[in-house]
């Protein structure tokens, strides 16, 4: 028996390997999840008295693989399969594991909120009280949500097994996205990054891309994550209040994220066909390689926002365009843009919108109208770093507050 150390870590990086091993032996998700679940909360008492096992990955497959066996044995209509299993060899861990179990969370007849809390809970080996704050959710709501995931994969006949060579990921990457921005700007609550959750959609996508390394968008996605996390620590000041990417002080972004997310990033722009999440990581790694925000390249950043709008049209990647626009065409050309698309209903309500057009406004001089524009996006916006935000922009441009610096842009 090995030291105890770590050990809420270790047993996160274990349970995903430990539970897909089980799952591609003996089937059934929902009961090899309990039963690894019954592994963990073994280990979790044991070894902080008897130590870390020199092999725990091993120590937990087989506490799991013995209580599903138990599971069996209480089943009277699978007593000749309890007779297999019961001599057949004790499922071994598979590189490909965590892949196969991921594209099982991520299962299409799963809601997106389903295949988010389940992966956090398979694949991130959170428990269900730390998925239930990471996203601001009562505790039985996640339990519910988990429970039903797994009968719905159950009741589908979903099976545990690695994708043909080139299926789509398309599912599994969104979800690690959703993931990773819920953590870096909270969509609802009082604070701005909820890092538990950027943490493991990193680690996660990471270890995606050590598994398909040559896949270009899974490459793109890992260099967003980092390019964009990289800026966390300057994104609050004092209180918590937000810092937007012109005001922040760019010796406080971690330079050695900035540098691996870049090298992967260009790795990929040469050798794989180009897809959305490489070009967002490509504006970020602009932002990024500015040293000083009026170094900025905006024109290549607004030639990629095309390209990318061209690629993924949006409401989000529009107004991320226009605000690019602003910043070599003036403002005035933006708001005639944002007027052309400020009526699609996924931008009308939008605290967004409302923020860019504050934004715009305030850098055409048009203070009193910026102002109205800044309280209706803290109205709107459920976040209260960014509502506290807004409102302190509105109130910088009351009569004898304008400062020069306020028309900066407003990125974070």
């Amino acid at each position: 028996m090995g030291p105890v150390t770590a050990l809420p870590d270790l047993l996160r990086e274990c349970a995903p390997r430990v539970l897909a091993a089980v799952v591609r032996r003996y089937g059934d998700f929902e009961a090899c999840e309990d039963a690894v679940q019954e592994a963990l909360l073994a280990a979790a008492q044991q070894w902080p008295r008897e130590g870390v096992p020199e092999q725990p990955r091993h120590w937990l497959i087989t506490v799991a693989s013995r209580r599903r066996v138990e599971m069996l044995r209480s089943e009277t209509a699978r007593r000749r399969r309890e007779e297999a299993v019961r001599h057949d060899p004790e499922p071994q861990v598979r590189g490909d594991d965590e892949l196969a179990l991921l594209l099982l969370c991520c299962h299409p007849s799963l809601t997106v909120p389903a295949q988010v809390t389940l992966t956090l809970r398979a694949v991130g080996g959170l428990s269900t009280a730390e998925i239930a704050r990471a996203l601001l959710l009562p505790e039985a709501t996640v339990g519910q949500r988990i429970s039903r995931a797994k009968q719905r994969i159950r009741d589908t006949g979903a099976r545990f097994e690695m994708p043909a060579p080139g299926a789509p990921l398309d599912a599994v990457l969104h979800v690690l996205y959703l993931i990773f921005t819920e953590g870096h700007t909270a969509s609802s609550g009082d604070t701005v990054n909820r890092v538990e959750l950027t943490r493991e959609a990193i680690r996660l996508t990471r270890q995606l891309h050590r598994r398909l390394p040559d896949d270009g968008e899974v490459a793109g996605l890992l260099a967003l994550m980092l390019l964009t996390d990289a800026r966390r620590s300057a994104r609050t000041q004092g209180g918590g209040s937000l810092v937007p990417l012109a005001e922040q002080d760019r010796r406080r972004w971690d330079a050695p994220a900035i540098a691996e997310g870049v090298a992967i990033i260009t790795h990929a722009l040469a050798h794989a066909p180009i897809g959305p999440f490489q070009l967002q990581a490509a504006i970020a790694a602009v932002h990024d390689e500015a040293t000083r925000a009026e170094l900025t390249d905006w024109p290549q950043i607004l030639l990629l926002y095309g390209m990318l709008h061209a690629l993924a049209p949006s409401p989000m990647v529009a107004l991320n365009r226009i605000v690019a626009r602003a910043m070599v065409d003036g403002p005035r050309v933006a708001l005639t843009d944002l007027d052309q698309i400020a009526g699609d209903p996924a931008l009308a309500r939008h605290h967004r919108t409302a923020a860019v057009r504050a934004h715009l406004l305030e850098m055409a001089g048009e203070r009193d109208e910026a102002r109205e524009q800044y309280r209706l996006a803290a109205r709107l916006t459920l976040s209260g770093p960014e509502q506290r935000y807004l409102e302190s922009r509105a109130a910088r441009l009351r009569p004898g507050v304008y400062r020069p610096e306020d028309g900066k842009s407003q990125q974070a």
